[in-house]
């Protein structure tokens, strides 16, 4: 009998890479080997932390300050591993993802709260990965926005075709997009010629500079954690392979923090190089850069055609690829709240609709993108509380719960989060 499950239905065409993932899990294998099985989902969920939403932050930042803010980064990586690391650790110990233990664990009318917010969760995050898909094939292509959304459309509906297909050709798509976003911002910090100690000065010093920075800094760290992919990360580890005892599920977490390692480290790298590369290119200009437009128009004109146009493209990539990673915790947070489920496509249609009837209306991309930071702001409470409720929880986690000081820090860093969040609600809100 073998010693891990494997659920078939879920991952149709496996056959194979499963055989690999077993003999890991019962020490047949060695070296890298071991590893490679496992590595993906930490990928899907990395999406969250390099969409459109974060470009134009991190380049106001690094036109507006150069370096200094680099720190600010760097430690809002080690939330998103930290966070992310929960959200996987609660699928790989239960078998279920955060909506189904909070409908087994809250009352229905707390469930039916919850599904309603994270459903408007979803259409808020469409928005944002809409804009950014569709920016980026105006800004590349000049295409209105509207039929730009709907090619973006297309191909998230092409990304989950692959969803059905199985993780594996899923996984390899997302990561393909990745991989073109960093090859872009690889380019652009190569054309920026960053200031090496300015650079890691800037990395590993904390430092601010009056209350823009402040608010930069805020605007930043109150970014780090999307709602949804909380949500995703424990339903992408719940049914992958499931191990029998605690020693296997024990292996399984580890292999997957090595995942998440990786993943979370080359979204902090992708994070850092935009910063970087408005730092060494718009710095000092006197004129800071804060739209995404700005940023391709200021690329175009000070570093060339081959720069902007890579821009474009990872932004395209960005909006593309996290566009398909939305509509797929929409369907996780139906499923968990409510136990019910509709067809993929469908979901998709009723997501990216509020995002189309926007673009349809003419509003100002920056503007909806701020509009969709906002409702996402609103969510992570209902995200971020639960789960460390039921991480700390040794009847649901077993061997897997937190430890003590591992609890400290993560509501400590839940508490920044969410402080930070309501700060910036309320200035964005009232104008203060």
């Amino acid at each position: 009998m073998s010693a891990t499950h494997i659920n078939h239905d879920y991952l149709p065409g496996e056959g194979a890479t499963l055989s690999a993932a077993q003999a890991a899990l019962e020490g047949r294998k060695r070296g890298l080997k071991r590893f490679l099985p496992f590595i993906g989902p930490a990928f899907i969920a990395a999406v969250a932390y390099i969409d459109p939403g974060n470009f134009a932050t991190n380049i106001q930042a690094g036109s507006t300050y150069g370096y200094m803010l680099l720190w600010v980064v760097l430690a809002s990586n080690l939330m998103a591993v930290l966070i992310q690391t929960l959200s996987a650790k609660l699928g790989i110990a239960t078998g279920k993802n955060l909506p189904e233990i909070s409908r087994e664990r809250f009352a229905r009318p707390v469930t039916i709260g919850l599904w309603l917010q994270a459903e408007f969760i979803a259409i808020a995050t469409d928005l944002a990965e809409f804009i950014g898909g569709a920016l980026g094939l105006h800004l590349l292509f000049g295409i209105a926005l509207f039929p730009a959304a709907l090619i973006t459309g297309v191909f998230s509906f092409a990304l989950l075709e692959l969803q059905r297909r199985g993780f594996r050709p899923l996984e390899a798509g997302i990561t393909a997009l990745v991989g073109v976003v960093v090859v872009s911002f690889a380019y652009e910090v190569w054309i920026a010629k960053p200031d090496g100690s300015e650079l890691l000065t800037g990395l590993f010093v904390p430092t601010l500079d009056g209350t823009g920075s402040v608010l930069l800094a805020t605007g930043i760290l109150g970014a780090t954690v999307m709602p949804h992919v909380i949500y995703l990360h424990s339903a992408l580890m719940q049914r992958r392979v499931v191990g029998r005892n605690e020693d296997e599920r024990q292996r399984i977490f580890r292999f997957e923090f090595i995942d998440i390692l990786i993943a979370m480290g080359v979204a902090g790298l992708i994070n850092g190089a935009m910063l970087v590369m408005a730092a060494g290119l718009f710095h000092g200009s006197g004129d800071p850069v804060t739209t995404i437009e700005g940023a391709y128009a200021r690329l175009d004109h000070h570093a060339g055609t081959i720069a902007a146009v890579l821009f474009g493209i990872g932004l395209m990539a960005s909006g593309f690829s996290s566009s398909s990673v939305g509509t797929m915790s929409g369907q996780i947070v139906m499923q968990g709240y409510l136990d019910r489920q509709i067809p993929l496509y469908l979901r998709r249609l009723i997501t990216m609709a509020p995002a189309l009837a926007v673009l349809a209306m003419g509003v100002d991309p920056t503007t909806a993108l701020v509009m969709s930071q906002v409702v996402l702001s609103f969510g992570i409470p209902f995200a971020l509380i639960p789960l460390l409720m039921f991480c700390s929880n040794r009847e649901l986690m077993g061997s897997l719960v937190n430890r003590r000081l591992t609890s400290i820090v993560a509501w400590a860093v839940t508490a920044a989060i969410i402080g930070l969040n309501i700060f910036l609600l309320y200035r964005t809100l009232f104008g203060l």
